[in-house]
């Protein structure tokens, strides 16, 4: 039998189903009498609602206990994982030190950098792939593919898709659920035969759970590429999906962030602030992380991390009821999310929906890219990242080792090396030299060096940090300024670039935070990893965020009795002599919404034709919950839920198999209704779905797919 997918518009009429929880009953309207098989002009879906039922059906909670989980923090700059063992879970073990490094740079992270050969092989990931790509022949560089901050990529495309391609610094292009899945790869193998060296036991790979991590405010296709690209990958198979958790970067800090000793944090809001100086005016004021940093290094020979069974000595401080925002400022975005803390059981509360946006450490490196576009003009720009992409790569590693150094009060210039093609290229394409084209610009605030650097004053370095600190600072405060997050008392800042002297600064400064406001800013000293080690905690108990915000509205397009003069007339449908509504949006669920754990969304459906082996369902979302139908605007099509039917066994007495609802051809004659419960699950970090065949009492295969529109 062929599979009829239809337009849901046309042929599903809403229940009153709402989002319930076990234990809890609720009525159930029951369907209209008479209601319209399916759509104008074809069979499609008939409208099923479901009997009232005492108890929802839950998707269980995973039946196969995980003896270890490893947690993939995968960043726009840099990547790195961890793992910890359910024996121990108080151990977490950090991955092993990375060959090369970057002044500056104390975690045991590596760049996210992928090279790949010519023929379109991997080669190497992280700093063997950037050292790799750097010592490549100029004209031999042009046909190799190297991929960096390609992360972005994924937050900045509306239409994402498994087609979805991405351009490499030579211009060469491929499918970017390839790059990503060449990267997980990588980590899988150097993951598991850590964790087999550290491990006393043998471990069967299926009795790894893995998380990958990714940006709060990314979207469900985004969520749902990564879980393919894990796939592809080998991390997990695809009928085991609950091996593979995906976790959002700001609620992994702040479950991490409940662990916390005092000695383990810097309180801003306890510091002085004396122009970027300590009270001594001896040091300046990230001194804390450079101590930090170097007790780190001491500690890396053992790689392992200690956290508390309970929670930290911050946490005993506060009460039922509490609340904090974690800002995590990473390399791409900024993502901020704001929890409650639910004593004694120590779980957490989401008050407000994930927000943010990419106001991340990479607006530095585009601002420093619009500053050489306006000395050396953007042609000459442009055509040097084409000819010499490993000489651009250089250029920009340079500067991201000098962006870590920069701090307010800063009496010193930065001196930026450039690359020997750079300053030889640009004299053969323009005819004069860099330090003309220096001199010509008027830009006072850079310098030349004989020594063939550029030398960025502290007020040129001022002016690349302000507009992304700026978007940063303005985003937490407005985010303080609404109603549901008032009384905050914690502002986290987590993340790569929450290192910077600049940021911590800046947020000093703020009415807000600060000394200056009512909500203390507080830093964990290995503030790069917090994360990644957070990550292996929500493996280890994907529980402990109990209510989450959703972030859209979600729904179905349904049929509804047509009221004259409540109804436009272009959404009339007479059909078998009544009158109907099309194109209602039946919500699931509505934006800004609580959504507990466990909490589930049930609707049911029947086939349209006897022997129809598959439905499909059109999903629907918009970013306000102000909307009637699925053609107002801001509504668009998402997703899609598919239901694949089994066949039924044949009834003694029955008049027809399967039990499906076939076309009546407006006779009202139909054999009996096959109804296929779903229920939706919309509290977890992803949208899941599961069907029952009530007629068999059968689980039905569904899946719910973002990818594909």
């Amino acid at each position: 039998m062929p599979c009829h997918p239809v337009n849901m518009a046309d042929v599903l009429q809403p229940s009153d189903n709402t989002l319930q929880v076990p234990g809890e009953h609720r009525s159930v309207s029951s369907t209209p009498s008479g209601s319209p098989s399916p759509s104008r002009n074809d069979c499609g879906i008939a409208p099923l609602t479901p009997s009232p039922s005492p108890r929802v059906e839950l998707r269980p909670r995973l039946a196969r206990p995980f003896s270890v989980v490893v947690a993939i923090d995968f960043g726009t700059t840099s990547s790195g994982y961890a793992f910890s063992f359910a024996e121990d879970p108080e151990a977490i073990h950090m991955m092993r030190r990375w060959e090369g490094g970057d002044p500056g740079v104390a975690n045991q992270k590596s760049p996210t950098c992928l090279l790949l050969t010519p023929e379109l092989r991997f080669h190497s990931f992280g700093f063997a792939a950037r050292d790799s790509y750097h010592d490549l022949d100029p004209e031999e560089a042009r046909h190799w593919l190297y991929f960096d901050k390609f992360k972005m990529k994924i937050h900045s495309t509306s239409d994402l898709s498994m087609e979805t391609d991405l351009e490499a610094v030579s211009g060469r292009r491929m499918r970017a659920i390839e790059v990503f899945s060449h990267a997980l790869r990588f980590f899988r193998e150097h993951a598991l035969k850590e964790v087999k060296e550290v491990s006393s036991s043998v471990l069967e790979e299926d009795e790894v759970r893995w998380v990958i991590t990714v940006p709060a405010v990314w979207r469900q296709p985004a969520k749902q590429f990564m879980r393919e690209a894990a796939y592809l990958a080998g991390l997990v198979s695809s009928d085991s999906p609950e091996q593979l958790l995906i976790a959002l970067e700001p609620e992994a800090a702040s479950i991490y962030c409940r662990k916390l000793r005092l000695h383990q944090m810097i309180d801003l809001s306890q510091r002085p602030i004396t122009n970027g100086m300590d009270p001594d005016g001896t040091r300046l004021f990230d001194s804390s992380f450079r101590q930090a940093r170097e007790q780190l290094r001491r500690s890396r020979h053992s790689r392992t991390f200690l956290v508390e069974s309970g929670t930290g000595e911050l946490w005993s401080e506060m009460q039922t009821g509490d609340r904090y925002i974690v800002a995590d400022c990473g390399g791409g975005t900024v993502d901020l999310t704001v929890h409650q803390i639910e004593q004694p059981q120590g779980t957490l509360k989401e008050l407000y929906k994930a927000s943010g946006g990419p106001y991340g450490a990479v607006g530095v490196d585009l601002a420093f890219e619009a500053l050489l576009c306006q000395i050396f003009g953007a042609d000459f720009i442009e055509s040097f990242k084409a000819k010499r992409p490993a000489a651009w790569v250089d250029l920009m590693i340079a500067f991201e080792a000098r962006k870590r150094t920069a701090a307010p009060g800063r009496p010193n210039a930065l001196n930026i090396s450039l690359p020997f093609s750079f300053i030889d290229f640009y004299k053969r394409h323009r005819g004069q030299s860099v330090e003309t084209a220096l001199r010509k610009s008027n830009m006072n605030i850079v310098k030349w060096s004989c020594q063939g650097m550029l030398r960025l004053t502290p007020e040129a370095m001022h002016e690349l940090f302000q507009p992304t600190i700026n978007n940063i600072i303005k985003h937490i405060e407005e985010l303080m300024a609404k109603p549901e997050v008032q009384g905050v008392r914690f502002l986290f800042l987590v993340g790569g670039f929450a290192e910077s002297p600049m940021l911590q600064r800046a947020a000093q400064q703020s009415p807000l935070l600060g000394r200056g406001g009512g909500c203390r800013v507080i830093i964990p000293q290995d503030v790069g990893l917090t994360i990644l080690k957070g990550a292996v905690l929500f493996g280890l108990d994907p529980t402990v965020v109990r209510v989450r915000r959703l972030p859209l509205t979600y729904g179905v397009g349904v049929l509804n009795r047509y009221v004259e003069g409540r109804h436009p007339r272009d959404k009339l449908l007479v059909k078998d002599g009544r009158d109907w509504c099309t194109d209602i949006l039946d919500r699931f669920v509505a934006v800004d919404q609580s959504v507990a754990l466990g909490e589930v969304v049930r609707r049911s459906y029947t086939p349209a034709r006897v022997g129809q082996r598959k439905i499909i369902i059109n999903i629907y979302c918009s970013v306000s919950d102000d909307v009637v139908y699925i053609s107002d605007p801001g509504v668009r099509k998402c997703g899609q839920i598919t239901l694949d039917l089994p066949d039924l066994e044949p009834v003694a007495g029955a008049g027809a198999t399967g039990g499906a609802t076939g076309c009546n051809n407006g006779t009202g004659a139909g054999v009996e209704r096959r109804e296929i419960r779903t229920t939706m699950q919309f509290g977890d970090t992803e949208i899941k779905v599961m069907a029952i065949d009530m007629a068999s009492n059968r689980s039905v295969r569904a899946s719910i797919d973002f990818l594909s529109n």
